[in-house]
């Protein structure tokens, strides 16, 4: 009698830890797809009708991480419009393009309206134009309509340490303008008409979008910053206001229900191997009390945010 019960006994016993690593395993199978689906980009959420939200911050560069997040939510049938909430100065002139037209195509299929945040300049600006609105706060800064090519002149400082730069170059213009010789008036009205050609594509676009002249468009493009409330009364954007208004303004005009959920869109998370001394470090700092210190120190350890080589469209005080 006592073997029987004995033998009952571990057979419950068995069928608990059966079960047990059943559940188990269905939890990590699951566990493996979600890890799957976020790292191929997945948002959750997504699977019904939204508003995307998508953040521009930064200098721009144009990366392929951003340009892949706009066109996933282009193919997002569930997002029925798009925030574009920008807070940059700008960048490269190459990167701002590639937003853009990313953005155009974007905003050819759904309503896209952008928010500048507390900067929107130059490229910034680029970047909110294919949307069918715009809007600022009264103290945003934003315009900087221009182009710059910017480089160091070395000479006078070599000449000071006797160290000379030799080349071999097979043109008058190949690499030039250099930093180790002063720019001859050929180099300068080369690189100047590569500015202006920028330029005009620049300015080109504000008058497109913006519905403006191209004199207009020139008398507002000197280069200068506005603020929201000047940017408004320019004709540079189209409202006062943050991301309330904004959706409020797709509900009225594009027949969007304020009750879509915004979901915000990231890009795919860094690697292990790009993200693991950032992460060590915000966690030091923030065990010490001064996790404020991480962002800023990020941003300068970041190469992206220092690789602004080619012409800008950028702006800072």
């Amino acid at each position: 009698m006592s073997l029987e019960a004995d033998a009952i006994a571990a057979r419950r016993a068995l069928r608990r830890k059966v079960t047990f690593w059943r559940v188990a395993a269905i939890a990590i199978f699951s566990g493996a797809i979600l890890a799957l689906a976020l790292s191929a980009g997945g948002q959750t959420g997504t699977y019904h009708d939204h508003i995307a939200r998508i953040r521009i911050d930064g200098l721009i560069t144009g990366d392929e991480k951003t340009l892949k997040l706009i066109q996933q939510v282009e193919q997002q049938d569930h997002a029925v419009a798009v925030v574009v909430r920008i807070n940059s100065p700008g960048g490269t002139t190459v990167g701002s393009e590639a937003l853009y037209e990313s953005l155009a195509k974007l905003a050819e299929k759904k309503p896209v309206v952008a928010v500048m945040d507390t900067v929107a300049a130059s490229g910034g600006y680029i970047v909110a134009l294919p949307a069918h609105r715009i809007f600022a706060r009264g103290n945003t800064i934003t315009g900087s309509i221009g182009v710059i090519f910017s480089w160091p002149e070395m000479s006078k400082l070599l000449d000071m340490v006797g160290v000379k730069m030799e080349e071999v170059k097979s043109g008058e213009l190949k690499a030039a303008p250099s930093p180790y010789a002063p720019m001859t008036p050929k180099t300068r009205d080369v690189t100047a008409a590569m500015v202006a050609d920028s330029f005009q594509w620049f300015t080109g676009l504000v008058a497109e979008r913006r519905k403006m002249t191209q004199t207009r468009v020139l008398e507002l493009s000197d280069g200068r910053v506005y603020t929201g409330r000047q940017a408004l009364a320019a004709g540079l954007i189209d409202e006062l206001g943050g991301e309330d208004q904004a959706l409020a303004w797709l509900e009225t005009a594009k027949n969007i229900k304020l009750g879509s959920q915004v979901i915000e869109y990231k890009p795919e998370r860094p690697s292990l191997r790009d993200g693991l001394g950032v992460s060590v470090l915000r966690g030091i700092l923030g065990w010490a009390g001064l996790e404020a210190l991480a962002t800023p120190i990020e941003k300068v350890l970041s190469s992206e945010r220092l690789s602004l080589d080619g012409m800008q469209s950028v702006w800072h005080p």
